[in-house]
């Protein structure tokens, strides 16, 4: 009953929108947009933010843009009207109109309008990132399905915070900082991957207990404010060497307090050293590989719907990006010898989830990694 009422009332509220107020467009600013006659059979929709976001959006449309252009197949963005279901479900109902064969929908936000939409459009295929269809139904247990034209793909964030992580104190940092957006369980993953990896570096460097300091903090939300920023700055005076800016337009701000004190920076998502000189590396999830891969598998006829897929190390799904980082002493031998050794398996990094139970900062075993975790 739970499903049939989320269906019924968000289907209601879609039309009703579209009637009162008029779908979501891709805007004037969208460069594939072309006439109103046009048809577009790849589409993307943006979770209301930029398609220049320099993150998730951005490395999301990249793949989509570059597998296009190289086969020619027309593709459009639409940033939906408003941050909540019934304005995804308008946008993708509009590109559905618009003639689109694949739609991505980048980020969990995505998960109930695609647990949805999958339903509603059976010949249209979903590629979601970041999450699995759900109904949202958290205070009585979620129900998951993924349909046989939907694709979920994951990452393992906690393996790209590791080598984050691992990076910086092999480079001689000690005092780290994390500042993460929303505490949900990508971001999570992020920090938790963070400190294990500078727990591990610190113990090939042979340091002692207490050695490395970190400090942790969730910002709530993946908006820029001058509260993230005077924070920030808060940690740069008190010694903080590098943040590890985990949370969209987070890093906007967290950059803005580096490059006034001086302080250095590490990015999200995709590379972000464009952003900002303070910007020393990026945790990478391969977004552009991922929507590439699965477009690819679309027009080959392999299209793996029904299924959730996990990109890791072992198959190039996270990672730094050493062409353009700014250490001074950890060296591309050394990021191929830790990356080997997420590829074997040979390092149990801890996520969000143990045993079937939620981890906390405190479950993580540490000693040499002192975490002060601030509200």
């Amino acid at each position: 009953m739970k499903k049939t009422n989320l269906l019924a009332i968000l289907v209601a509220a879609l039309f009703a929108a579209c009637l009162l107020a008029g779908c979501a467009s891709g805007g004037d600013d969208n460069p594939d947009s072309g006439s109103s006659g046009d048809a577009f059979e790849l589409a993307l929709i943006t979770d209301i933010g930029t398609i220049d976001d320099k993150s998730f959006n951005q490395g999301s449309w990249e793949g989509l843009k570059k597998y296009a252009d190289e086969f020619n197949k027309t593709h459009k963005y639409y940033q939906p009207a408003a941050k909540d279901n019934t304005a995804y479900l308008d946008a993708i109902d509009l590109a559905v109109k618009g003639g689109a064969k694949v739609i991505v929908t980048p980020g969990f936000l995505f998960e109930v309008p695609i647990y949805l939409a999958q339903d509603m459009y059976p010949d249209v295929k979903f590629i979601l990132l970041d999450g699995s269809p759900n109904d949202g139904d958290w205070d009585n247990g979620p129900d998951f399905k993924t349909g046989a034209n939907t694709v979920g793909v994951t990452y393992a964030e906690q393996e790209a915070g590791f080598l984050a992580g691992y990076a910086a104190v092999i480079d001689g940092y000690r005092n780290l900082g994390f500042m993460g957006g929303m505490a949900v369980p990508a971001v999570k993953k992020f920090g938790y991957g963070f400190i294990q990896g500078a727990e591990y570096a610190g113990a090939e460097l042979g340091l002692g207990a207490g050695d490395i300091a970190i400090r942790y903090h969730y910002t709530g939300d993946f908006i820029a404010t001058p509260e993230i920023e005077t924070m920030s700055s808060a940690w740069y005076n008190d010694g903080v060497e590098v943040i590890f800016a985990c949370g969209g337009a987070v890093g906007n701000s967290v950059m803005a307090a580096a490059e006034k004190a001086g302080m250095k920076v590490i990015g999200v998502d995709i590379d972000q050293s464009s952003e900002s000189a303070t910007v020393i590396t990026s945790a990478m999830k391969e977004l552009a590989v991922s929507v590439y891969d699965c477009l690819k598998d679309y027009y080959a006829g392999n299209f793996p719907g029904g299924k959730n897929i996990t990109f890791t190390a072992a198959n190039y799904g996270v990672g730094l990006p050493m062409s353009t980082s700014k250490f001074e002493t950890f060296k591309q031998s050394d990021y191929d010898i830790v990356f080997a050794k997420l590829q074997d398996g040979a390092v149990d990094i801890w996520g969000d989830m143990r045993n079937g139970a939620d981890v906390s900062v405190s479950d993580i075993p540490k000693s040499i990694v002192i975490v002060n975790e601030i509200a």
